[in-house]
């Protein structure tokens, strides 16, 4: 049994080393500058995701991963080093080029749900998509599909308020997933949540890798980095272990 999941786990790995990647940092290095003092919270992260993979960023408060997470997510970049995203140098993209690869390529999904509490869930789904420019017809139509998708057909028109943690953060889930990105980062998604809501938000980040997205996934829990394929350990602004997960 032993030898089989081995040769499982070396399988997948091979086959993710074969694929181009989505996300590949090269020496990449972040500080931040408060008058005089400096603080690195990057300190020379290499790193390559493949398409498809399902990884979980791993470390303890002030480690570097929520760094980390901004800067894949195209939220801040870089102060040295490379960030290619799909083949592409984030660091020669302007501001709005930046805000078009964050609305149109990546789906976000934060601990905080960040849903208006004013609109029914189809109408904070749609928001990415009003961003976007699209018609007001397609965007009701993408939201509710959308919805649909994360199991909250009979769930469009509720507010923020009539619905549980674990439903609230699965309209985040479909917001995410509106404008069909192919890369997907959740940042802390479990952090609010019940074990009930967690296992039914990490079973939508199974599906979602099993469709073909690759799912980037920072937690400070064991029990849900063993949901990803692979786990990523990050202190003191390095990556210390990167491993395969047994199945």
């Amino acid at each position: 049994m032993a030898d089989g999941t081995a040769t499982r786990v070396a399988g997948r790995a091979a086959v993710i080393e074969a694929a181009a990647p989505v996300i590949e940092l090269v020496g990449a290095r972040k500080t931040y500058t408060t008058g005089s003092l400096e603080f690195e919270a990057l300190r020379g992260v290499d790193l390559r995701i493949g398409a498809g993979e399902y990884v979980a960023v791993m470390g303890p408060s002030g480690s570097g991963k929520s760094t980390l997470m901004n800067i894949l997510g195209c939220l801040d970049v870089l102060t040295e080093g490379t960030y290619r995203l799909a083949g592409e140098d984030v660091e020669e993209l302007d501001e709005v080029e930046l805000a078009a690869i964050r609305n149109r390529r990546i789906g976000f999904v934060f601990q905080q749900f960040h849903l208006l509490p004013s609109l029914p869930a189809w109408r904070n789904v749609e928001l990415p998509l009003m961003y976007a420019g699209v018609r007001a017809v397609e965007r009701r139509e993408r939201a509710m599909l959308s919805l649909e998708r994360v199991g909250l057909a009979d769930r469009t028109a509720n507010r923020p308020g009539e619905m549980s943690g674990g439903q609230q953060q699965r309209v985040a889930v479909a917001r995410a997933l509106v404008t069909d990105p192919a890369l997907i980062l959740a940042d802390e998604p479990t952090g609010n949540l019940d074990s009930s809501s967690t296992d039914e938000v990490l079973g939508l980040f199974d599906e979602l890798q099993a469709q073909g997205r690759t799912v980037v996934l920072i937690t400070h829990e064991a029990e849900v980095a063993h949901h990803a394929h692979r786990v990523v350990h990050v202190r003191d602004g390095l990556v210390t272990v990167d491993e395969q997960v047994a199945r």
